[in-house]
């Protein structure tokens, strides 16, 4: 088995090194700089690599310093990326040395009471206590068939195509008047924006170039964005049957977003539209005059994990009062395992250890995927994930933890 002490950082200089093993077992080609120095974002003190015999890369691992929302706050949460292990390093215990090395450190250190990350693999995670707490809706539909009801409100807005800097001034306002209010956002600073707004052909999957709108008011205000890609397609007798590949639409009004998407929809030539990380629950489809004309096929988005249990309940708001004991089982980081009183509010909260009998009884990652109020207690109990101890402890707590805007994470990393 892996010793977690036998990873380390990398150093600026190491960094190709680096890259190049992480690259190699996601099968990716090396392009651009990325191969030749660490990317703005990147946090070098908080990655990790584990060197072979022969002075390879064998594994390798990553955190970003992120800002989560949750429910009613926002909290700092370790962004894990870079995780791989290399084909001759399997089944050694290196991404379990790997995963006990990260949490330990900030369990010890105090930092991020909250670890997120995107898997690669769905069945990889939830071994180390990480639960799917967000979906992506995975929209697709035929843009013929999506007319809007005809109470649908456009407002008095005008959408336009823009370039990538007045995009990102405008969007960016844009998305952090929006992002404290719904679970799963992170922030975007200048780093973060300048990686969202890379655009390399390789990653275009035969589409265009990567086009920007605003949505601006009468007064010039600008009150939504859209990002998206146009793939060119014609049938065998000539027609056109092009796709909007949809990357992003937020706006801070009804009216805008529906011009963003009426705008979207009504593109020359195409005739389909393709969403991949829009919301599950996207208000799309509840402007459409025929519901059925948009389909979805849910994905996993961010995985969470609750570093540590205390912290990380009193750090969210509840929108009901709960007062209860959650034994918590957690085999991986032994310090969350045990029993915790929480009590909460729309105020605030706290949760300490107690001694006290549990109403509930949940693992740590039932407990990671209802945190951000996607996953319903109840749904979870009938899941065999949750006990009931105590008479109504399962309703009153699924009331209290659940959340009036369903959680989504735009932001892949």
């Amino acid at each position: 088995m892996t010793d977690p002490a036998d990873l380390r950082p990398v150093t600026t200089e190491e960094w190709p090194a680096f890259s190049r093993a992480m690259m190699e077992v996601f099968g990716d080609e090396p392009v651009g700089d990325f191969t030749e120095k660490p990317p703005p974002v990147a946090e070098l003190d908080r990655s990790l690599a584990l060197w072979a015999d022969d002075g390879r890369v064998a594994a390798t691992a990553g955190i970003y310093s992120r800002q989560l929302t949750v429910p009613g706050a926002v909290v700092p949460c370790a962004g894990v990326t870079w995780v791989t292990v290399s084909p001759t390093h399997r089944r050694r215990g290196v991404l379990t040395a790997v995963m006990r090395r990260q949490l330990t450190e900030l369990h010890e250190q105090g930092g991020e009471p909250l670890a997120g990350l995107w898997a690669s693999e769905g069945g990889i995670y939830g071994r180390f206590g990480y639960a799917v707490a967000t979906q992506r809706g995975n929209l697709r539909g035929r843009t013929r068939q999506m007319a809007f009801r005809p109470d649908v409100d456009l407002g008095t807005g005008t959408v336009a195509p823009v370039d990538a800097d007045a995009y990102r001034d405008g969007a960016a306002r844009v998305h952090e008047a929006l992002r404290r209010w719904v679970p799963g956002n992170m922030e975007r600073d200048e780093r973060w924006w300048g990686r969202l707004l890379r655009d390399p052909v390789e990653h275009r999957h035969r589409a265009s170039a990567r086009r920007y709108l605003l949505h601006r008011e009468a007064d010039g205000e600008v009150t939504g964005y859209a990002a998206f890609h146009v793939r060119s397609r014609w049938t065998d007798d000539g027609a056109p049957d092009g796709t909007v590949v949809v990357e992003e639409v937020r706006a801070r009004s009804t009216p805008a977003y529906a011009a963003l998407w009426r705008y979207l929809l009504d593109l020359d030539l195409v005739r389909s539209v393709e969403s991949g990380y829009a919301p599950d629950e996207d208000p799309l489809r509840h402007l459409l005059a025929d519901p059925r004309a948009l389909l979805a096929r849910p994905l996993d988005g961010l995985w969470l994990r609750l570093v540590d249990v205390g912290r990380a309940l009193a750090a969210r708001r509840y929108p009901a009062p709960i007062d209860m004991v959650l034994e918590v089982r957690d085999r991986f980081c032994p310090w969350n395992d045990g029993r915790w009183w929480l009590r909460g509010h729309p105020a605030g909260a706290f949760c300490a250890p107690t001694d006290g009998d549990p109403d509930l009884v949940v693992d740590v990652e039932a407990l990671a995927a209802a945190y951000l109020g996607g996953v319903s207690l109840g749904t979870l109990q009938a899941a065999g994930r949750v006990t009931e101890v105590s008479p109504g402890a399962v309703t009153q707590a699924a009331t209290a933890f659940s959340w009036p805007v369903s959680p989504y994470c735009p932001d892949q990393f």
